[in-house]
């Protein structure tokens, strides 16, 4: 359960800008997401191989 403690006075909107800034940290959101679709962790590996090709693409052409 996340508290967020208030001080006497704060804002509303400041209260929950904090509560969404803990749930993000949590990782709630990204844990469901990642068990909703799961990938085999061979496609997981081929994705993270791709991105670093990219990557390393477009570091070379920017040089």
């Amino acid at each position: 359960m996340i508290v967020v403690p208030l001080k006497e006075g704060e804002n509303i909107e400041k209260a929950l800008k904090k509560f969404k800034r803990k749930f993000e940290k949590t990782g709630v959101v990204k844990e469901l997401r990642n068990r909703q679709a799961f990938e085999k962790p061979s496609v997981t590996k081929r994705k993270q191989t791709m991105r670093a090709i990219y990557v390393q693409h477009l570091q070379q052409t920017e040089e």
